[in-house]
This record gives structure tokens, C-alpha cells and sequence, in this order.
């Protein structure tokens, strides 16, 4: 099945399951499509049960031709991150700045570790024997977090600013360091030889910290040009060719295309809008932005809620997968807990915070796609199957689960 026709279903399928969603469960919209996309999934495995296995052959020959790895990080990931930073206010996140850095940096290094040792004793236990560096790997792709299905939340319960400032702030710039922790991760998993602590150092800094700098340079090479003309349409064209070719050279650079999507939008969100366009161009790239993350975010989600019937699920992963989600959960809550516990001794933070940023931690796209880009093999499979448990878990319960959770630490603020 050839690319265009691929594109046609699946943006089909995210406008009806949107409408579905938007005229019965009521419920956030990117939730709501992954719900019904899972259940329409489920469906059809129950029907190849009972023989009926053309629909659900269809349905997998369609996935097949998504590489789901390549679609998410080399296709969609720079127009999503491009697309949140472009609405992220640079004051307020400077104001939120040492929270966001270490959880977005010591965050995810503490929770690789504590996923990573604790899947390795979970598995190990069941009877599923696979290296410490794969679980440290695990660790590492489960721990960034996805701040697409919370974030609708809550606006919706009317979250404290603040609050909505660390889990956007965190969920933009881990996303880029846990991609970075986990290729080096990969690399080593997969290596013969050592691989020196200097050198993994240099590895971080320069795919992290080149990638920042390089978006920035970014950044600003397109503000110079944006404050030289006043046209929306060509100014639009602008921005989109700094997604796409900054994300391109980044990655050819060796550089964090992630972070540097970030760092981009950052500059033309706050600079370039304040002092480089018109009201006309801001409407209107706002207008094309958030129409360009609303069909995006669809169509991720009804992938993801479509990828479970490619899965390898035999019982003892399932065991796993129930056994991990925990482990999970508790490394999120201590790389939270640790952070705001220092930090409390120089400042407050509104009340429950640990509690709320632990549960709203979602998982995403990210976990599934980079579990997807392993090399076959058990570890693979074991991997994949654990990685879409909790990515589901998370954003089918945490994800409806978080607005109570506000609004209770909001009656007792």
C-alpha cells in the first residue's frame, strides 16, 4: 500500500474517531481517539477468533506499511515539539527554570536507573531473562513523558499556571534528553567493546547541548528574515522550513533534532512574535500551527490504538507488563520527589505537587517508537509488549484520572 493511500485511512479513521469522541464520550480528544482506535483494534482480534480474519488482515497489512519508529521521530516529533514550544511563554519558564531542568535531566537519569533495576528484577523473577543495559534501555525509553493528553486536562479543571508551566516545560525538553540517554543506552547494549564515562559525556553534550545551540542558531537565522518582511503566507513558509530542514540537518549534524526543534520554537514564540510579526502573521500562524499539532496528535493516536495488533503478547509479558506498571509509577514518583524536595527549601510549590506531576506523567508516541527501533529479538518483543502497557495504562487511567486529582489539591490549597 503506497504512502498516499496509507495517509488517506489513517486520516479517515481520525475524523471519524474525533467526531465519535466529540459527539458521545465527551472525553479529551486525543484520549478519546486512542480509546476508540484500541477498541476497534480489539474488535477485530475478536473477530479473527472467530474466523472472520480478512478485516484484521487488512488492518495489519496497512500497519506494515508504517514504520511507526521512522513516521513518529523523523516525521511528526519536529512538527509536535515545534508546535507546543511555539505557545510556551519564556518568562513564565524562566520562572519554573531549575524544576524543569532537573527533572527534565537528573529526572530522567533517576528514573532510567530505578525502571532499569527494577524491570530487571520483576523480569528476571518471571522467568524472562534479559540483560541489565535492556532494562537500563527500557528505563531509559519509558521515562520521558508525553505532555499532549494531560495538558487539555488541565485547562479544562483550571490547573494552577505554574503547574502547567513544569509539565509542559518538562515534557518538552525530556522527550530530547531521553531519546539522547537512550541511543546511548542502545549503543552500548549493543556494543562489544567498553565505552568510557568521558566518552558517554561527550556523547550527552554533544547531542543535547549542540542540538540546543543549534536550534537557537535556528531560531534566530528565521526571526531575522521573519522581522525583514510582512507576509503571513510566506513568514508560515518560513517557520515550516525551519521544522523540516533544521530537523534534517540536525540529525545529519549528530545533533538533538528534538531539543533543537524545542529551542527553535522557543525563539519564534517569544521573539519572533513580539518583534518580528504582525497581528495578521501572529493569528494566522497560530491559526496553521494548532491545526497542523490537532491533525498530527490525531493521527498518533489512532496509530497507537492500531499498533497492538502487530504486538507479540504471550502471557507471561502480559504478567510483566501488570508487574512493571508499578515499578514505573515509582520511579516517576521518587525522580519528581527528590528534585521538589530539595528545591522546597528555597521556594513553595503549590499543594500535591509531587502527587500530581508523578500521575501526570503520561507516556506516549516517544516510549512506543523507540521500543519499536530496537533490533528483533526477545528483548524486542518483551520490551515492545511491556512499553505498550504502561503507554496505555497511563493515558487511558492517569490521563482521564488527573482532573480529579487537581481539583482535589486545588480545594485543599
Amino acid at each position: 500500500m503506497d504512502i498516499l493511500n496509507t495517509a488517506t485511512i489513517l486520516i479517515t479513521l481520525a475524523a471519524l474517531f474525533s467526531y465519535l469522541n466529540h459527539r458521545f464520550l465527551k472525553i479529551p480528544t486525543t484520549i478519546g481517539i486512542m480509546l476508540i482506535s484500541l477498541l476497534m483494534s480489539l474488535g477485530l482480534i475478536v473477530l479473527a477468533w472467530f474466523g472472520w480474519t480478512e478485516l484484521e488482515s487488512q488492518a495489519e497489512r496497512l500497519l506494515s506499511g508504517v514504520d511507526f519508529h521512522e513516521t513518529l521521530m523523523d516525521g511528526m516529533l519536529s512538527f509536535l515539539l515545534f508546535a507546543a514550544a511555539l505557545h510556551v511563554n519564556l518568562n513564565d519558564l524562566r520562572q519554573q527554570k531549575w524544576i524543569i531542568a532537573l527533572l527534565a535531566t537528573f529526572g530522567i537519569v533517576m528514573s532510567t536507573f530505578v525502571v532499569g533495576v527494577l524491570s530487571w528484577i520483576i523480569l528476571n523473577g518471571l522467568g524472562i531473562y534479559i540483560s541489565f543495559l535492556y532494562c537500563l534501555v527500557f528505563g531509559a525509553l519509558i521515562s520521558p513523558t508525553d505532555p499532549i493528553a494531560v495538558m487539555s486536562v488541565l485547562k479544562t479543571v483550571g490547573a494552577p499556571k505554574s503547574l502547567e508551566i513544569k509539565i509542559a516545560g518538562e515534557s518538552l525538553f525530556n522527550d530530547g534528553v531521553g531519546v539522547v540517554v537512550f541511543l546511548i543506552l542502545l549503543g552500548l547494549a549493543g556494543s562489544q567493546s567498553e565505552t568510557s564515562a568521558v566518552e558517554i559525556f561527550r556523547l550527552l553534550l554533544q547531542e543535547a547541548g549542540g542540538g540546543g545551540l543549534f536550534g537557537f542558531l535556528l531560531g534566530m537565522g528565521v526571526f531575522y528574515l521573519l522581522r525583514s518582511i510582512d507576509n503571513y503566507q510566506v513568514e508560515i513558509l518560513l517557520t515550516l522550513a525551519l521544522v523540516m530542514g533544521g530537523y534534517a540537518a540536525a540529525s545529519a549534524l549528530h545533533l538533538s533534532g528534538p531539543i533543537a526543534m524545542v529551542v527553535a520554537g522557543l525563539v519564534i514564540g517569544n521573539r519572533g512574535r513580539s518583534f518580528a510579526m504582525s497581528e495578521t502573521t501572529r493569528e494566522h500562524l497560530d491559526n496553521f500551527w494548532e491545526l497542523v499539532d490537532e491533525v498530527l496528535n490525531a493521527v498518533l493516536f489512532v496509530l497507537i490504538g492500531l499498533e497492538i495488533l502487530l504486538l507479540n503478547y504471550r502471557g507471561e509479558y502480559l504478567l510483566a507488563a501488570i508487574a512493571v506498571i508499578p515499578a514505573v509509577l515509582l520511579a516517576r514518583f521518587i525522580s519528581v520527589g527528590l528534585p521538589i524536595s530539595l528545591l522546597r527549601r528555597f521556594r513553595t510549590f503549590s499543594p500535591r505537587v509531587i502527587e500530581i506531576l508523578t500521575w501526570g506523567g503520561l507516556r506516549g508516541g516517544i516510549s512506543v517508537a523507540l521500543a519499536l527501533s530496537l533490533p528483533a529479538g526477545e528483548e524486542r518483543d518483551v520490551i515492545l509488549a511491556i512499553t505498550y502497557a504502561v503507554v496505555v495504562f497511563s493515558i487511558m487511567v492517569q490521563g482521564l484520572s488527573i482532573g480529579p486529582l487537581v481539583v482535589e489539591s486545588r480545594q485543599h490549597g
